[in-house]
C-alpha cells in the first residue's frame, strides 16, 4: 500500500504547491489537509486529498490527524503577526504537533523551519551550511522562534524512532506565494506608525513606494522547488536531517523595487543597524517591524546537499522566482 501523508497547514505559501505535488505522487494514496478554516480539495484538482477542520493547538485534533498515518508534514505557522499571536500559536502549536509526532509511531516527520533560524549575526560563515548552529536572533520574533523549535524538536526526536527531516528555505515566494510583496506593503504602513523612521522617505518627490536599500543580498526559492523537496522526504528520499533550499543567484531590494516598478533609496547598513536597534528599544512598536534585523547582515545558503542527498534540482532561479511573484501581485491588484 502506498502512503497516508497528514499535512499541517496546507493552505499557505508553501502548502499548496505541496498538495498539488504530493496529490499526484504514485507511491501516496492518501493525503489529509488539516486547516482551521474549510477548503474544498476537488475545486484546487485534488483526487487522494482530504480536508480535516483542526487546530494545531487543539491535542485531540493532532492525535486524530496523526492516527493510522505514515507521515507528518508540519508547515503551519505564522509569518506576520504581534508577539504574543505568534509566540502561542508558533511555539505552543508546533510543540504540540512535535510531541503527536514523537509518540504516534509516524514513518517520518517533516518539519519546515527557515533561513531565519540561523539568525543575522555578524560572525555568521558566508555560505551558510547546515552545520552552522542555528542560533535565532532573539530582538526577531519569528527568527527566535525557529531557532528555539529546531533544538526543541532536536531534543524529542533524539533516540526516537522517526525519521526527522528539517527543511532550512529561505524567502520563499512564487505565484501562489506572494507573503513577500504583502510584507512589503504592511512594512510601509506600519512605517508611518513610527514617522521618525521615515521623514526622509517623505521628502522625496515620488508618488510610487519608496523602499531602503542596504544593498544586503538575499535569496529566494519557489513554492514549487520548496515542494519537490518535501515529496522527497515525504516518500524517503535521501537520509534524515537538516537541509537549505535556495534559489541560485540572489537579489536585493533595489531588485525587488526595480521588479515592482518601485523606486529604492540606497542606505547604509549601519542605518539599518540604528534603526533596528531603535525599534527594539521603542515600547509597544509592532512586533512586524522586526524583520529590519533581516536586512542587517546577509544570509546566503549553500545547497549542496539537497541537491546530493535528495537529488533536489530547483526549476526557478531567485530572479525567476522574483518575476513569477510580481506577476501574481500584478494578477491580483497588489501593486
Amino acid at each position: 500500500m502506498g502512503l497516508t501523508v497528514a499535512i499541517t497547514g496546507p493552505t499557505g505559501d508553501i502548502g499548496r504547491a505541496l498538495l498539488r505535488q504530493v496529490d499526484s505522487s504514485p507511491e501516496v494514496d492518501r493525503v489529509i489537509g488539516m486547516a482551521r478554516r474549510p477548503f474544498n480539495p476537488a475545486d484546487l484538482g485534488l483526487e487522494k486529498t482530504e480536508y480535516r477542520q483542526g487546530d494545531i493547538l487543539d491535542e485531540d485534533s493532532l492525535a486524530g490527524l496523526v492516527e493510522g498515518t505514515d507521515v507528518l508534514v508540519h508547515l503551519a505557522f505564522i509569518i506576520l503577526g504581534g508577539r504574543e499571536e505568534t509566540q502561542r500559536i508558533n511555539l505552543e502549536g508546533t510543540r504540540n504537533v512535535f510531541q503527536a509526532a514523537t509518540s504516534a509511531g509516524l514513518r517520518r516527520f517533516i518539519y519546515t523551519s527557515s533561513v531565519a533560524a540561523y539568525g543575522f549575526h555578524e560572525d555568521n560563515p558566508q555560505p551558510l551550511t547546515e552545520d552552522v548552529v542555528p542560533k535565532g536572533t532573539d530582538e526577531f520574533y519569528y527568527s527566535a522562534q525557529k531557532a528555539e523549535l529546531e533544538r526543541e524538536l532536536h531534543r524529542m526526536v533524539d533516540g526516537s524512532e522517526v525519521d526527522a527531516y528539517v527543511f532550512r528555505p529561505c524567502i520563499v515566494a512564487g505565484h501562489d506565494a506572494l507573503t513577500l510583496i504583502t510584507a512589503m506593503l504592511e512594512q510601509l504602513q506600519l512605517g508611518g506608525r513610527l514617522p521618525q523612521l521615515t521623514d526622509f522617505l517623505k521628502s522625496l518627490p515620488y508618488v510610487k513606494p519608496v523602499l531602503p536599500d542596504p544593498g544586503t543580498p538575499f535569496q529566494l526559492v519557489h513554492h514549487d522547488d520548496v515542494a519537490q523537496a518535501l515529496v522527497a522526504a515525504i516518500t524517503g528520499r535521501g537520509e534524515p536531517g537538516i537541509y537549505n533550499l535556495a534559489g541560485d543567484g540572489t537579489i536585493s531590494i533595489a531588485d525587488l523595487a526595480s521588479a515592482l516598478g518601485w523606486y529604492s533609496v540606497p542606505v547604509p547598513t549601519a542605518a539599518v543597524e540604528v534603526t533596528a536597534d531603535l525599534i527594539t528599544r521603542i515600547p509597544f512598536a509592532p512586533a512586524e517591524l522586526s524583520w529590519i534585523h533581516a536586512g542587517r547582515v546577509p544570509v546566503v545558503m549553500e545547497t549542496q546537499k539537497a541537491r546530493e542527498k535528495l537529488g533536489w534540482e530547483p526549476a526557478y532561479d531567485t530572479q525567476e522566482t522574483l518575476a513569477d511573484t510580481v506577476e501574481a501581485a500584478r494578477d491580483q491588484g497588489l501593486v
